[in-house]
């Protein structure tokens, strides 16, 4: 199975794609997608597009987008809301699963503690994925969103969501 995560972000918006077959994951590609400029719908429609090559690119099987948390400055959260609204469209849109996760769960899946810093996602991230070099802390928080739901997914994701509800 090929996992597209995402860590959404409205200036930089990481990806990772892995293969999963069993307990064993390897390395697709990975990257960021920028937007800049003033204009928000302009930013919004260039994470759609760069988004969308993505997963015309690589043809992931499924999806996983991290949750959105809810920080002290409330227009970031906003502006993370809609890259992460974005991002959720453009995948529904080419039909793929999504799986969807806080990211105190990726943290204690990929590292073991649910508070532990960019510098240990990165880490971890390039020890179970051999030959892996993420682009910057984007693209390595990108692909543990996409080891969770390697871990999660399926059964497991869909036991979570009843238990959230």
């Amino acid at each position: 199975m090929r996992i597209l995560g995402i860590d959404p972000g409205l200036r930089n918006l990481g990806w990772g794609v892995i293969e999963s077959q069993g307990s064993r994951l390897s390395h697709v590609a990975n990257g960021v997608c920028t937007s800049d400029g003033d204009d928000l719908g302009e930013r919004l429609l260039s994470l759609h597009n760069q988004v969308t090559e993505i997963i015309a690119a690589y043809r992931p099987d499924q999806a996983a987008i991290e949750q959105t948390f809810v920080n002290k400055d409330g227009a970031g959260t906003l502006k993370l809301g809609q890259a992460r609204g974005v991002a959720l469209m453009t995948l529904a849109q080419a039909g793929l699963p999504v799986g969807e996760y806080a990211p105190n769960r990726v943290k204690k899946t990929v590292v073991g503690v649910g508070h532990a810093a960019k510098e240990q996602i990165l880490h971890m991230v390039k020890l179970q994925l051999p030959g892996c070099l993420p682009k910057n802390a984007d693209a390595a928080d990108a692909l543990a969103i996409a080891i969770c739901h390697a871990f999660y997914g399926g059964t497991q994701q869909r036991q979570l969501k009843e238990k959230r509800a």
